[in-house]
């Protein structure tokens, strides 16, 4: 069989090793400073911590900057510091990864899901006004691979009925929105720096918040709700006693994941030129290629690149998402899908009734995307094969006319 055969009909991959859909770049220097931390004595939330929730709100311009274990307690907590709660709507996305749905389910609130504009698949503004209602607290815009949403026309929305708005910002550490930092906009913005995101802490989370009773709130609830945090309590200050002020919970970043994050923090400048040349490069390869549509970046934003979702034409191939996504690992590529749609899920569908047809756009994406790897520690020859292999498995599936004999 010839090179051109996929890999999945018994020809052979493209590619002979497997590239991962990600995998995170640590260096020397995190590596020393985990040892370092594992040599103090001190590894739970302390001083490198504190350092790393410093370097982060200079970086964003913030007023505060919370360290926790993930982005989801991220959300959960700005959930609950803003008093949302049973029966209460929050307004956000489908596309989007469980979690961002997930807390509002947790907090016993009603997800209300509004469809996306079909060019980035951010929420679309224009519909989130229908979906108010007497019960609506919350709007969660999540700004999907890096794009921010539409934050002026979200905020108004917000300011006219009284809303609070949380940005889910785990793709979008170095994203701009008409020249402001995503993460000083809103009361609340949540980052993740989850093993595959633009900086890592293994796992781990950043809430960005711009009152300071709302901040204090937040650090109390991170850890199990009491007066002092540990690093204090056992500090050469003496001992001090705590008290229960809520009822919280145990979402507390540790050093030995801001050791990571503090390093992590210098690299994500040359992390973003790097995705930043590849995502232009992609484009220009995938250009002539009309079954592939990346989604759009706005003039108004800087694009955190964080990944390179490209939509299929499914009318202009004989073969569905799923199909071809099996056909790209075949050949030794991993991809992700980000994401199908959340109201379609079982748990959505059973507890809330959500169902087909209600939100086209993000139905339809939904079949249609898959996501390319992208990130630094890529080599230019690795982008090259994952070009390669996206052409041969286009290739091989493209329709062919029924008059001529060519390519559509």
């Amino acid at each position: 069989m010839t090179n051109s055969t996929l890999a999945i009909y018994g020809g052979s991959p493209l590619r002979k090793k497997f590239l991962p859909f990600h995998q995170p770049f640590i260096g020397e220097e995190e590596i020393a400073e985990v040892i370092e931390t594992l040599k103090s004595g001190w590894i739970t939330t302390g001083p490198r911590t504190k350092a790393f929730e410093k370097k982060f709100s200079e970086y964003i311009g913030c007023t505060h900057a919370v360290g926790l274990n993930s982005c989801t307690a991220a959300l959960h907590l700005s959930l609950e510091a803003a008093g949302i709660g049973e029966d209460d709507e929050v307004i956000t996305t489908p596309i989007t990864f469980a979690a961002t749905a997930n807390v509002i389910v947790h907090q016993k609130a009603i997800p209300v899901f509004v469809d996306v504009e079909p060019d980035t698949l951010n929420i679309n503004p224009n519909l989130i006004e229908e979906k108010i209602t007497p019960k609506t607290k919350a709007i969660i815009p999540v700004h999907l691979a890096g794009h921010p949403c539409n934050m002026d026309e979200i905020s108004v929305i917000a300011k006219k009925y009284g809303l609070i708005v949380i940005e889910d910002a785990a793709h979008a550490l170095e994203a701009e929105y008409r020249g402001r930092k995503i993460g000083k906009i809103s009361p609340f913005t949540a980052f993740s720096f989850y093993a595959t995101k633009n900086i890592t802490t293994g796992e781990g989370g950043m809430l960005t918040i711009q009152d300071d009773e709302m901040a204090e709130r937040v650090r109390i609830l991170s850890l199990h709700g009491i007066s002092r945090d540990a690093w204090k309590r056992y500090s050469d200050e003496g001992y001090r006693h705590w008290e229960i002020l809520f009822a919280g919970y145990k979402y507390n970043m540790f050093d030995l994941q801001a050791a990571l994050g503090l390093h992590q923090m210098e690299r994500i400048g040359q992390f973003w030129e790097i995705r930043k040349k590849y995502v232009n490069r992609y484009n220009k390869a995938f250009e002539e290629i009309p079954e592939i549509k990346p989604l759009k970046i706005k003039p108004e934003v800087k694009h955190a690149y964080h990944i390179y979702p490209i939509l299929l034409n499914l009318e202009m191939l004989s073969a569905d998402r799923d199909q071809i996504m099996n056909a790209i690992q075949a050949e030794n590529i991993g991809i992700g899908i980000h994401f199908r749609a959340i109201h379609l899920h079982p748990f959505y569908r059973n507890k809330f009734g959500t169902f087909s047809g209600t939100l086209p756009v993000a139905e339809d994406a939904s079949q249609r995307i898959l996501s390319l790897p992208l990130y630094p520690k890529m080599s230019e020859e690795d982008l090259e094969d994952v070009i390669a292999v996206v052409k041969k498995v286009i290739g091989n599936f493209r329709k062919k006319s029924l008059f001529s004999g060519c390519d559509l």
